[in-house]
């Protein structure tokens, strides 16, 4: 068959002349005698219960008005870093939850940084926040040519 008529038929423009060079008579008739059972590996283990260490998370908070602010000290003082999205938001009631934010990590020695326009990050103390400018900026790389 040549070139154009397989792209046709691979297009389904024409029938496909070739369709029985794809069967396999041994697989259709179930002829699986010669093949060995599936066996799970031994050393994988199979857990039931899910474990104690629970994954560090980061909640995104898009607060309505003030009235959310206590949500969002809640998750604070949890440990949970939160993000504010306060795009959403009256200027007025925005400002009132920023000053919220920051006398709590103020209070909880965390801290407060602004991502994005009246976007901010509320990490805690134990929180490391680490930027990518720093680790797109490799000075041994193949971009530095100087």
């Amino acid at each position: 068959m040549g070139s154009v008529r397989k792209a046709s038929a691979w297009l389904g423009l024409v029938e496909d002349s070739d369709d029985d060079r794809y069967y396999d008579d041994e697989y259709a008739e179930g002829n699986n005698e010669s093949a060995e059972p599936w066996v799970t590996d031994p050393r994988v283990k199979a857990v039931s219960e899910p474990s104690d260490d629970k994954a560090p998370r980061i909640a995104t908070v898009t607060p309505d008005g003030f009235r959310d602010a206590r949500g969002i000290g809640e998750l604070f003082r949890d440990g949970v870093p939160v993000i504010m999205n306060l795009t959403s938001m009256e200027p007025s009631d925005a400002k009132r939850i920023v000053d919220f934010a920051a006398g709590l990590t103020f209070g909880l020695r965390g801290s407060i940084e602004r991502v994005a326009n009246r976007v901010f990050l509320l990490s805690p103390a134990d929180t490391e926040v680490v930027s990518g400018e720093a680790a797109s900026r490799d000075t041994n790389g193949f971009f530095n040519q100087s």
